[in-house]
């Protein structure tokens, strides 16, 4: 497991069980990087985490938000 996806897995079951339910997208933020780590590496993958964060905020509505599918 990479450093990075040891961080964020250690902020989801760390930190977010305390913090409770706040991400208003499905999958959840921090499952969206890990998702698009996954799916695109690292470079795009933390690229494309940033700009899902960017949209986490209280004038979004949320809802379901998939990674994008990698484009060869």
């Amino acid at each position: 497991m990479s450093p990075l996806r040891a961080m964020i897995r250690a902020y989801q079951v760390v930190v977010s069980p305390w913090l409770g339910p706040r991400c208003r997208f499905h999958p959840s933020c921090s499952q969206y990087a890990l998702d698009a780590l996954d799916a695109h590496g690292t470079l795009r993958g933390v690229w494309l985490a940033i700009k899902r964060l960017a949209r986490c905020h209280p004038f979004n509505p949320g809802g379901y938000d998939p990674v994008p599918p990698r484009n060869f």
